[in-house]
């Protein structure tokens, strides 16, 4: 069974940066494209980004394009969202996600983690 779980989640000011790790384990990490999602209170989920299985090619939402980067380390299992300049509509749960299917919604992915909260104050 394929489980994922964030952590990094955490309250920030403005302009701060968080950096958020999801491990998986269950299955051969390498296996599975990677991805973010958040959600913000009363809204519904958002694509954040995602990674290819090698790391070779990276997506991003349209609000978090220059701000945050996603990576991976096979070797450790972990995918992880460097988040800069951080602002108050970034705040919402993210949530860590695997699957191999292509495309950017979350019918794209299979598993999910727990998520994690990610509070940003003006």
């Amino acid at each position: 069974q394929v489980q994922l779980v964030e952590s990094g989640g955490g309250l920030v000011q403005a302009g701060d940066s968080l950096r958020l790790s999801c491990i998986i384990s269950g299955r051969t990490f390498s296996s599975y494209r990677m991805g973010w999602f958040r959600q913000a209170p009363g809204k519904e989920r958002e694509f954040v980004a995602a990674i290819s299985k090698t790391g070779m090619t990276t997506v991003y939402g349209d609000s978090v394009k220059g701000r945050f980067t996603i990576s991976r380390e096979n070797g450790k299992n972990t995918v992880y969202l460097q988040m800069n300049s951080l602002k108050p509509e970034d705040t919402g749960v993210y949530y860590c996600t695997a699957g191999d299917r292509p495309g950017y919604t979350q019918t794209s992915f299979d598993y999910w983690g727990q998520g994690t909260q990610v509070t940003v104050s003006s």
